[in-house]
């Protein structure tokens, strides 16, 4: 949550400049895959490792982290919650059981070798390691989706999507997996629901409608800014940090989602592609005519119930984590536990 200001400046520059973006430039469109995949991980991984040994665990931290960011081809902000705090709790061992054994001569050689040595061994683990774990992860979640499909349990597909998001893996469930399956709905119906699936902007936006009100002074300050990139520029990443920062907010998403899927399938809602960035504006460019009203009740229906239970969920949470401070709010400088188009 420290660092909600640089996923605002991503939001903002991926909103403007992609392709399908308000400003399309490709010149400024190449800030948006570094920013993403390098920049705000390890942003993340200092936070979280700073909190554990002040900057030689923010240090350790974040070079132990490049090694999951160049291992992975998605965003690796759940594996920066992870190797951040690993990092520094491995170099704050060190200090106290070795370190501080070496003469005042040697002190700066043997902090200098012993950070590198230890974050650089971290970073080449994660290298080897977390690129082949978010492949299998992938594929495991895949299968899960196509077999709720295929049992026509649609609702349900929520329970494994929502999860997904927030970990990083929506564009690969979404375009890995739903959108083949849509091409094919709509090649013969001319819609598919399965566009609709990832892409509904509802959950996000009833969480951070709930953050809006019921979120900490700095919560309150940028909640409101993240739900116009959310809803009107598609960048849902924006409202992962929140739920990531009290992860009890992932059932609001749950059931935000399947509230969402239900009236979709109910009142036969479709799109003719997918949406991309996933905003309401992009929604509705690619729903067929006549659609409009049961596309916009199922986002109508997934922002209403994931604002109920993300409103309840702070409420209820007061005072059981440090996540959350007096009057049931989030707390934007609690520790991470760990940012469709």
């Amino acid at each position: 949550m420290p660092n909600i200001g640089a996923f605002i400046a991503w939001g903002l520059i991926t909103a403007l400049f992609i392709p399908d973006g308000w400003l399309p430039n490709s010149t400024l469109e190449r800030l948006v895959d570094p920013m993403v995949r390098v920049l705000l991980p390890i942003l993340i991984a200092y936070t979280g490792g700073r909190l554990v040994h002040e900057h030689r665990g923010g240090v350790v931290g974040a070079v132990a982290t490049i090694g999951i960011v160049v291992g992975a081809d998605i965003p690796m902000f759940f594996g920066a919650m992870i190797m951040g705090p690993v990092g520094a709790l491995a170099i704050r061992l060190f200090d106290r059981h070795l370190g501080h054994r070496a003469s005042s001569g040697f002190k700066m050689l043997v902090d200098n070798f012993s950070a590198g040595i230890i974050g650089g061994g971290l970073a080449i683990a994660g290298t080897l390691s977390i690129g082949p774990a978010v492949e299998v992860a992938t594929k495991a979640l895949g299968s899960g989706v196509h077999w709720v499909i295929d049992q026509h349990l649609l609702p349900l597909v929520s329970l494994i999507i929502e999860p997904a998001k927030v970990l990083f893996l929506n564009n690969a469930v979404n375009h890995g997996v739903l959108a083949p399956l849509g091409v094919e709905d709509a090649a013969a119906t001319g819609k598919a629901i399965h566009f609709l699936l990832e892409t509904n902007p509802g959950p996000g936006l009833g969480i951070l409608l709930a953050c809006s009100l019921f979120g900490d002074r700095m919560t309150r300050a940028t909640a409101p800014g993240a739900v116009v990139i959310h809803f009107l520029g598609g960048i849902h990443e924006i409202y992962f940090p929140y739920v990531l920062a009290a992860p009890r907010l992932v059932l609001a998403a749950i059931a935000g989602g399947a509230a969402g899927v239900f009236v979709f399938d109910a009142t036969g809602a479709g799109l003719i592609a997918t949406p991309s960035p996933g905003s309401i504006i992009a929604l509705m460019a690619v729903t067929p005519r006549g659609g409009y009203l049961p596309v916009i009740a199922g986002v109508a229906a997934a922002t209403a119930v994931s604002f109920a239970v993300a409103a309840a969920l702070l409420k209820l949470g007061k005072g059981r984590d440090e996540g959350v401070e007096g009057g049931g709010r989030v707390t934007a400088h609690a520790a991470p536990l760990a940012a469709s188009r």
